[in-house]
């Protein structure tokens, strides 16, 4: 058959950059792969994005989400291309909901993410502090320095798409809870983790794609190597 590869898509204030370790870690273990660079201004306009770059690639692929990434994977993983999808700390949204009200949420506990970030006009940038404190609280210093640095403003309407679409309804799923996670808290993560076809618990951060890539790649390849089987 045509072989798999991975299409991996990026939260908040991030970019294909974070990606970076991941893919390299993904070609030694001969897995083809394209990171999405979002815009970051409206999630249809993310989605579109990862249709093209999914489209481009051309054969079929396991679509990654991290964090607000899983919003724009649940609506783009509808394209035929797309044979499985992996939410990582990430938002696996039902029909209405966006990533700042969903469902499984109320009633859980927040997290410190609302007071780190910096509203000014459309844009929400995060505070130089406590948000990389948040986002790689376990991941090696001078590797959080440098993720933090490249960090940008995303657009105020992101956190108010809807899917237009639910892909996991009828595209296998596998979450990943990051349960010392202090950006999408881990109740809310195994809360939406109900809604997939399997899912793991890793004792970590938020972002395992910058501070474990090994185990991220682990993941992707294995079920890469399940799609293709």
């Amino acid at each position: 058959m045509t072989d798999v590869g991975a299409v991996l898509v990026h939260g908040l204030w991030h970019g294909a950059w974070c990606w970076d370790a991941v893919r390299a870690e993904l070609a030694e273990r001969e897995v083809e792969s394209v990171a999405v660079e979002l815009p970051l201004t409206d999630l249809g306009t993310d989605t579109q994005v990862t249709l093209d770059a999914i489209g481009g690639f051309g054969r079929p692929v396991v679509l990654v989400g991290h964090s607000y990434g899983g919003a724009v994977v649940t609506t783009a993983g509808v394209h035929p291309l797309v044979r499985e999808l992996v939410y990582v700390a990430a938002f696996q949204l039902d029909a209405g909901e966006s990533v700042s009200r969903t469902r499984p949420g109320k009633g859980l506990p927040d997290t410190r993410l609302p007071e780190a970030m910096v509203v000014a006009g459309d844009e929400v940038a995060i505070d130089p502090d406590l948000g990389p404190r948040l986002l790689y609280g376990d991941v090696p210093e001078d590797v959080a320095a440098a993720a933090a640095a490249r960090l940008r403003p995303v657009g105020r309407m992101l956190f108010r798409g809807v899917p237009e679409s639910i892909a996991w309804r009828t595209v296998p799923s596998t979450y990943v809870v990051c349960a010392a996670d202090q950006v999408v808290h881990p109740e809310l993560q195994r809360a939406m983790a109900q809604r997939a076809t399997r899912s793991v618990e890793w004792d970590c951060g938020h972002s395992p794609q910058v501070g474990r890539p090994e185990a991220v790649a682990d993941l992707i390849a294995d079920r890469v190597a399940a799609v293709r089987s």
